[in-house]
């Protein structure tokens, strides 16, 4: 297959490129910058030049592929709406390029929190119309179904974790290493659930060729950790105390994640191994803390 890969050189997209290509998949990655373009040469990937401000392009590239696998997204926290906006146009574009062809379309997706037990893959995402998270994206997508696309829809966990992340996690353990504290929210009791890099990776390729049409799928390794032992896994391995954080100090403390590290989120993968025949083998989301992946100043 010829897969249009947004976000291809991102964190979790260059993982998926080198699993796709390791598969004897063709990758057209698309690229808005001249660093981004020669990473993906040098993985081997054709290079589209663009951006997800540009509907007409994606539209061509997804067109001229066998399937899309939609990892970008502008994570603008100053105008979320705005990128939520631009994240739905170029969703239908490249939906609407693909409708009638029978070829599978994969969205990155997140985890909704709802504090009262696991997440499953039959749980329909709340965020619905355009003014909804990211555009309300996912549900766009899988209506989709009947247009003769496959859609299919990967929720990621909140940290997909490894060496050279810097995501989530890496920017708590910064926030601990500048204020000399590792914090939690409250009572900890809020709860993350986490996947190796190389475990989402390989999901996205068994979810692009055998998920059915409609499909939600978990990349999902530990279903909730709680958000005070991540905190103490950060402060045992920078050598800072762990404290709780009040909920109304939050924002003041840990800037825009706070509103991030303070929701529960637990979910269930189990319908997702059962469907893909897909089992995590992975270091854990601790084993990684303990190595070293984000010991050093970032």
């Amino acid at each position: 297959m010829l897969v249009f890969v947004t976000g291809a050189s991102g964190w979790i997209g260059s993982a998926v490129t080198d699993e796709l290509r390791a598969e004897g998949h063709e990758v057209a990655g698309l690229a808005r910058s001249d660093a981004s373009a020669a990473a993906l040469e040098a993985k081997g990937a054709r290079v589209v030049r663009g951006d997800l401000g540009d509907p007409d392009g994606l539209a061509k590239a997804a067109a001229e592929s066998d399937g899309v696998v939609h990892l970008a997204f502008n994570h603008d926290f100053t105008d979320y709406a705005g990128a939520g906006r631009t994240e739905r146009a170029a969703v239908s574009a490249m939906l609407d390029a693909l409708a009638g062809s029978g070829r599978p379309f994969l969205l990155a997706s997140g985890l909704a929190g709802t504090g009262a037990g696991p997440l499953t893959e039959d749980d329909p995402s709340p965020h619905v119309g355009a003014d909804a998270m990211r555009g309300g994206s996912e549900n766009l997508a899988l209506d989709h179904a009947d247009r003769g696309v496959r859609p299919v829809a990967v929720r990621f966990s909140a940290t997909v974790h490894g060496m050279g992340d810097h995501g989530f996690v890496a920017r708590l353990t910064q926030i601990a290493r500048d204020r000399g504290v590792s914090g939690y929210i409250d009572d900890g009791s809020t709860r993350w659930p986490a996947v190796h890099r190389s475990d989402a990776a390989r999901l996205v390729r068994l979810a692009l060729q055998k998920a059915p049409a409609g499909s939600r799928v978990h990349a999902v390794a530990e279903n909730g950790i709680p958000s005070r032992d991540i905190a103490a896994a950060i402060g045992d391995q920078l050598g800072v105390p762990t404290a709780s954080i009040p909920r109304a100090d939050a924002q003041a403390h840990f800037g825009w994640l706070g509103a991030f590290w303070g929701v529960d989120v637990s979910a269930s993968s189990e319908r997702t191994r059962e469907l893909l025949g897909w089992t995590p083998t992975g270091p854990t989301l601790f084993e990684d803390i303990a190595a070293g992946a984000y010991a050093l100043p970032a």
